[in-house]
């Protein structure tokens, strides 16, 4: 088998999930391109001015900032972001947009606005943390991120499409907890 090489895998810089009017719900980077959070602030405004007047409601859109591509989506009052080197393949990184969009969809119950989002914070952090990990994609499938959050598999919970929201809410807060302890 041949030597990994990181540089071999695609990856990504952050994923952004911002609200209506441009503040963050929930980021994650994996890049020191920004190093301050007035770097990634700054950066992130530039996306949102950038892309506010585009309608990219139905479809994922692309963008080229600053020698980045940026790939996003909008759903009700959320903004999806994915932000990838220039290199980068746009349909891999539109797959792993699709993949944070439609997991979280599946996450909060087709309820997805800022209200739910924040109340589910958790589950969105979590749901980043299965698609990508210091910035090598992990899985794109929406349907694989969602049951990965919503349960452990090694403890024989019940499938997530069969629980009620509560129980997948204690099972996720219950894997966010181990996760922080790991």
């Amino acid at each position: 088998m041949g030597e990994f090489s990181k540089a071999s895998c695609p990856s990504v810089k952050n994923i952004l999930l911002l609200d209506s009017e441009g503040k963050r719900v929930a980021v994650k980077y994996f890049s020191d391109d920004w190093p301050t959070n007035v770097s990634r602030l700054t950066f992130e405004k530039s996306i949102f001015t950038k892309t506010l007047k585009t309608n990219a409601r139905s479809e994922a859109e692309i963008t080229l900032l600053d020698g980045y591509i940026i790939v996003y989506k909008f759903v009700h009052d959320l903004h999806f972001f994915v932000t990838a080197g220039d290199d980068e393949n746009e349909l891999i990184i539109s797959n792993v947009l699709q993949g944070f969009a439609d997991s979280v969809g599946l996450l909060l119950r087709g309820d997805v606005e800022k209200r739910t989002a924040l109340e589910n914070l958790d589950l969105i952090l979590l749901c980043i943390d299965e698609i990508i990990d210091g910035g090598i994609i992990l899985e794109t499938d929406a349907n694989t991120i969602a049951g990965k959050v919503a349960t452990n598999a090694a403890d024989g919970s019940v499938p997530f499409s069969e629980q009620t929201i509560s129980q997948a809410l204690a099972t996720a807060r219950e894997h966010f907890a181990r996760s922080l302890l790991k």
